[in-house]
């Protein structure tokens, strides 16, 4: 019954591809303010590269605007520097005391853009799940020529295996498919 453990390791680790992957989709930018767009930013704090929702507050007192207030207002420079540098394509503007960051609409260009970078990211995660596939089998395969399992609980395991990839790929494909409605969506 070892190969249970097996599809069931294998089956958490598809989990977390996809968790991953639905990280990374909110850090992309729909058109509506989204605090979680600014997680990838790392801001210079003292030598250390520092993630800019730990620098200040980050909120959006607006459908399409965001407000940093940091924690230290000579951050300011250095914050707005890095979101400049970053693939967000917004312009921060601030008062002395908080950074305002006005999300534009985006254009039709823009939306197919961020549709393609949904599908590939889509893709990437598919790959990732069936690499999991693939070495799960492998140890399968191991424990079948060791003569830990047999045939018959071999194919089972294939069987089960095929079942719990499918399903990941398909909650994979539909999470893709969420995202890319939202980004559509006027």
């Amino acid at each position: 019954m070892m190969y249970k453990d097996l599809i069931k390791t294998a089956g958490e680790k598809m989990d977390k591809t996809i968790a991953v992957f639905k990280r990374e989709l909110s850090t992309l930018r729909a058109g509506r303010a989204n605090p979680q767009i600014l997680d990838r930013i790392q801001v210079d704090y003292y030598g250390t590269p520092t993630p800019l929702n730990q620098l200040g507050n980050i909120s959006s007192p607006e459908p399409r605007m965001l407000v940093i207030a940091p924690w230290e207002a000579k951050m300011i420079p250095a914050i707005e520097k890095e979101i400049q540098k970053s693939d967000l394509g917004i312009n921060p503007s601030n008062d002395g005391k908080v950074i305002r960051l006005v999300i534009p609409e985006l254009n039709e260009e823009r939306r197919r853009d961020l549709c393609k970078q949904v599908k590939k990211q889509v893709e990437a995660g598919k790959v990732a799940i069936r690499a999991v596939r693939r070495d799960t089998m492998e140890s399968l395969k191991k424990m079948k020529k060791d003569s830990e399992i047999t045939e018959d609980d071999m194919k089972l395991a294939d069987t089960e295996l095929q079942k719990v990839t499918d399903a990941h790929i398909k909650e994979m494909d539909k999470v893709g498919d969420d995202k890319e409605k939202e980004i559509m969506s006027v």
